[in-house]
């Protein structure tokens, strides 16, 4: 097995011990919602879900984001519009009050975040990332990411995540799994849209800006947009 397969069975084997050691002690597990996000936090870090890097695999970081958000994407691992074996398997028999506690637990969350690293592109390429984050490209009919999460990036209650404190590579991965068709939201899937009319280039600009901006410590969604959604979004109100 190639070693960067190893390094990844190794991760996600760390990660799912906490939840197989507490199926095996099912009869003296206490049930609190502390025990029942064990699963989660050892991935995606200790008590708070500030995100993790394991065995070269990222998890992100789940804290402070809106709860209807985390909410979404924990019933699109379990209904198979988000592809990752080890989510889909955690949540494949929980019903939705047990994925509201546990969005709500997360949301509720809001550890120190870490300064970013320095930017490793040209500058007109962050240019061109900030170009369309702050104002979008009409010519291609990209909206302006702050548009839709928020003037700060911090997301908007109850249903659009943050976009700050997010590794290149994992943006550069989500955009490619959108276009992909692996990872999918109700209809119409907004985002979806959005990475088929970015190319490669912009997408890369958009990643290599955000992940260069600082998270202000007290970051939080806003509650609400200040105007309507460029686009039509399903899952978002």
């Amino acid at each position: 097995m190639p070693l960067s397969r190893t390094l990844r069975f190794s991760a996600l084997l760390f990660c799912a011990l906490p939840f197989m050691a507490a199926a095996q002690k099912s009869a003296t597990v206490p049930d609190t919602l502390e025990q029942r996000v064990a699963a989660c936090i050892a991935c995606h870090a200790p008590k708070d879900g500030a995100g993790t890097n394991v065995g070269g695999v990222y998890f992100p970081r789940i804290a402070g984001k809106p709860s209807g958000y985390l909410y979404n994407q924990l019933v699109n691992f379990r209904d198979g519009r988000r592809q990752y074996p080890l989510m889909t398997w955690m949540v494949t028999h929980l019903p939705d009050p047990y994925l509201h506690e546990i969005a709500d637990y997360f949301s509720n969350q809001h550890p120190p975040v870490p300064a970013p690293s320095a930017p490793i592109v040209a500058p007109a390429v962050l240019a061109r990332g900030e170009q369309l984050v702050r104002r979008g490209d009409t010519s291609l009919r990209v909206p302006a990411c702050i548009a839709c999460h928020g003037q700060q990036l911090a997301g908007v209650a109850p249903a659009i995540p943050g976009l700050l404190n997010l590794p290149r590579d994992y943006v550069n991965a989500q955009f490619g799994a959108w276009r992909n068709k692996v990872r999918r939201a109700h209809a119409p899937d907004c985002m979806a849209t959005i990475a088929e009319r970015l190319g490669p280039g912009d997408v890369a600009a958009v990643s290599a800006w955000l992940a260069a901006q600082p998270t202000p410590p007290d970051a939080r969604p806003a509650e609400r947009l200040t105007s309507p959604l460029p686009m039509a979004c399903g899952s978002a109100p």
